[in-house]
């Protein structure tokens, strides 16, 4: 089983840069396959970026891709997403979640087992 808190939201203004992150607790962390997925207020959760189990494979929405960079530091038991070039439509509650298995479907949320409480993060015109 894996715990998961998430940090570093907040609120910004358009073009500023943010990080978050998420520490995990738990056995067989780096076993698992890491995402990040956002909520927005009226929407649904929706993938945002995904990292395989040894770093090898990154995956990211179309929205954020040359903006947002997924990484993770297993002997830390971290997750990051670093975000530059923020914009409105980037503001949602982030929530990090751990998926164990194949590599199939990481941008499905229903696959992942393990999900942090959410951090805001909100981007001002």
């Amino acid at each position: 089983q894996v715990q998961l808190v998430e940090s570093g939201g907040g609120l910004v203004q358009a073009g500023d840069s943010l990080r978050l992150s998420c520490a995990a607790s738990g056995r067989a962390f780096s076993s698992y396959h890491m995402g990040w997925f956002r909520q927005a207020p009226g929407k649904e959760r929706e993938f945002v970026t995904s990292i395989s189990w040894g770093g090898v494979n990154t995956y990211y929405t179309d929205s954020v891709k040359g903006r947002f960079t997924i990484s993770r530091d297993d002997a830390k038991k971290m997750v990051y997403l670093q975000m530059n070039s923020l914009n409105t439509e980037d503001t949602a509650i982030y929530y990090c979640a751990a998926k164990a298995g194949t590599l199939n479907s990481l941008r499905d949320s229903r696959g992942y087992a393990y999900w942090g409480q959410g951090t805001q993060v909100t981007v001002s015109s």
